[in-house]
């Protein structure tokens, strides 16, 4: 915002996508296809080389960060049905964590640490208002809670992406 000089990050010819910036600011997390499969990879966001956090072989996306710093992972390597799960990876040691839920494909945490989440994985079209089979609806899962709770259930349609920010989400 303040301005700057926009530095390059990376120079490999892979493909990058679903860059997120660490709380503290200090390193991104980005999925990448540099060795065939999207794995998950972080890196200072000062530059320097990337380093990869999974060896899922199908399809790690990075979804975004913990507010204790470790990077949000979908993926469906963990599961026993055809479908995402997400996890924590630590970039310090490369520790995974499960998140205690069946199916999330897509999520973000507010400050005190709930999780709003999608069960499904993204359909691919950007349909306004599709109503099919899988459409995606917004949940919650507080710091310590047992069960998530819906909070789109009563609309038809898809919502998607969370972006939880000063005491609301937005989607």
């Amino acid at each position: 915002v303040g301005g700057g000089v926009a530095q390059r990050l990376t120079s490999h010819p892979g493909m990058e996508s679903r860059a997120a910036i660490a709380p503290d600011g200090a390193s991104v997390a980005f999925t990448a296809s540099y060795e065939g499969p999207a794995e998950a990879y972080v890196m200072p966001l000062a530059g320097g080389l990337p380093r990869r956090l999974t060896w899922d072989g199908d399809q790690a996306l990075v979804v975004g960060w913990t507010p204790d710093g470790k990077v949000l992972v979908a993926t469906d390597a963990l599961a026993t049905l055809p479908d995402d799960q997400l996890v924590t990876i630590d970039p310090a040691d490369g520790a995974r964590t499960r998140i205690p839920l069946a199916q999330a494909a897509d999520g973000a945490y507010d400050d005190a640490g709930t999780l709003f989440f999608t069960r499904l994985r993204s359909q691919g079209s950007h349909t306004k208002y599709y109503k099919g089979g899988t459409a995606q609806n917004l949940w919650k899962l507080p710091k310590g809670a047992a069960e998530a709770t819906p909070l789109t259930a009563d609309f038809a349609g898809t919502s998607r992406s969370p972006m939880p920010w000063r005491g609301r989400v937005y989607f």
